[in-house]
């Protein structure tokens, strides 16, 4: 099957590169003539595990290109994706006008019995704008059906994400634009992935509903949380206890310093602003966005009130995206933490093994106390305290007594967890972390229990 990809962004190039692996053919279109030019030489313009290695196999294999001209792509294919950027206005409500400008862009050129499919996390009510647009610029009055295709990937894993989802959703009109996506997706059918078939407005909304209900997760595992340091229970036994029940699941019961990325802030501001223009507010989703800020928040004054009163702080941050195993800083909490703590006058020295560019790029015009480091131990080196922002598996094996000892004063900030409690407190460190503050005393202090004597 021919089909076209607008946008090669993160949406769009995997979309692109794994329907290629599905044996398609697959042109991806931007009008970034800088990103074309660098795709075509095989340079990715973000970080995705596996996605290099798919997308140069595809090409090879002559299954995938890109292209600046829409077009010719457009008007030899059955099924044309709409994978732009729908960044969310100041409002957050979602600014659709690139979105709108690709649907103008490809109308003139889709051919009759073509489905243009919004793959981009869009408002209910968006499929019909297009519909209405379509008819309206469709040359020949050429019947061109509109589908809801939302996609469910997770950044570091979203390969396996597209090849192995927990499910295809798809939203039509027509059963015929139906039977075409699900030939599309026929290798899916070998696994078993099942398929959801339904209106373009539902499918819209559960895009919303799931990363919302998500987001509502991770925001009440952080209070659960915030409320075991201060009644000395450990949160990691309290989520793995709760995950055990299958109502409730494990999954995104991991509390730290909140959630960020392209996805989760972007969509719940939406729901809510949806709900609030509907007159049906969004109370629970509101209730997360907040308490996400005031997580961060709270990690900053951790962080603040463990430094004190020191002369020229310096503070060491690992870790820049919002999840390992991406480059994407966007909503990270690690450039909130950084750009608060150098404006109450701490300098930061900050390492990521693959997000430094974008951090730099997200930091440009603040403090100069922000300086980029080669490795983790170059970030920590004289250090007054040091805070793990983001789980990469290289900061699990920090050697601590190494670090202890290049620091200037042994404070470990560790919101994730991701470190061995009694480790740190045996080797003299200040040890902070989320939900479980006392469990490092307790496991320092913990002594064996005599046997019983008969």
């Amino acid at each position: 099957m021919n089909v076209t990809v607008i946008g090669t962004g993160y949406v769009g190039l995997v979309t692109g590169a794994c329907l290629a692996d599905f044996g398609h053919d697959v042109v991806c279109v931007d009008r970034a003539v800088e990103r074309i030019a660098a795709l075509e030489t095989g340079t990715l313009p973000f970080y995705e595990p596996g996605l290099l290695e798919l997308v140069s196999k595809n090409v090879a294999a002559r299954r995938l290109s890109f292209s600046t001209d829409a077009a010719p792509a457009v008007s030899r294919s059955s099924v044309v994706f709409l994978a732009v950027g729908t960044p969310a206005a100041a409002d957050g409500s979602v600014d659709l006008r690139q979105l709108m400008n690709a649907v103008a862009d490809v109308a003139p050129h889709l051919p009759a019995e073509s489905v243009l499919v919004t793959k981009s996390t869009v408002p209910v009510g968006t499929g019909a704008r297009v519909e209405q647009l379509i008819a309206r610029l469709a040359l020949g009055g050429r019947a061109v059906d509109v589908a809801s295709n939302p996609e469910f990937l997770r950044e570091g894993s979203a390969v396996g994400d597209f090849m192995r989802p927990d499910r295809v959703v798809i939203g039509t009109r027509c059963a015929r634009a139906a039977a075409l996506l699900r030939e599309l997706y026929r290798p899916l059918y070998l696994i078993e992935t099942p398929i959801v078939e339904t209106t373009i407005e539902t499918a819209e909304m559960i895009k919303y509903a799931s990363n919302a209900f998500l987001a509502v997760k991770i925001g009440f595992v952080n209070e659960i949380a915030n409320l075991c340091d201060e009644v000395e229970a450990d949160v990691h036994v309290v989520a793995k206890a709760m995950g055990l029940d299958k109502r409730i699941g494990a999954k995104f019961l991991h509390p730290g310093p909140g959630y960020g990325g392209s996805c989760f802030p972007k969509d719940t501001r939406a729901l809510a602003a949806i709900g609030n223009a509907t007159g049906v507010p969004q109370r629970i989703v509101e209730t997360a966005i907040a308490v996400n800020a005031q997580q961060q928040e709270r990690l900053l004054e951790k962080i603040l009130s463990a430094l004190g009163v020191v002369c020229a702080p310096r503070v060491a941050v690992l870790g820049l995206a919002f999840k390992p195993n991406t480059s994407d800083v966007r909503e990270s909490p690690a450039i909130f933490i950084c750009r608060r703590l150098m404006r109450a006058g701490v300098a930061v020295r900050a390492f990521d093994p693959v997000a430094d560019d974008e951090a730099a790029a997200a930091l440009a015009g603040d403090d100069a106390r922000f300086v980029h480091a080669a490795s983790a131990y170059q970030a920590l080196d004289g250090a007054d305290a040091v805070v793990i922002m983001t789980e990469w598996n290289e900061f699990r094996s920090l050697d601590l007594a190494r670090v202890r000892d290049m620091m200037r004063r042994p404070i470990l900030v560790d919101p994730r967890n991701i470190l061995n409690p009694a480790a740190a407190a045996a080797l003299g460190f200040t040890y902070i972390c989320t939900g479980r503050r006392t469990a490092a005393r307790a496991a320092a202090e913990r002594q064996p229990i005599p046997a019983l004597v008969s």
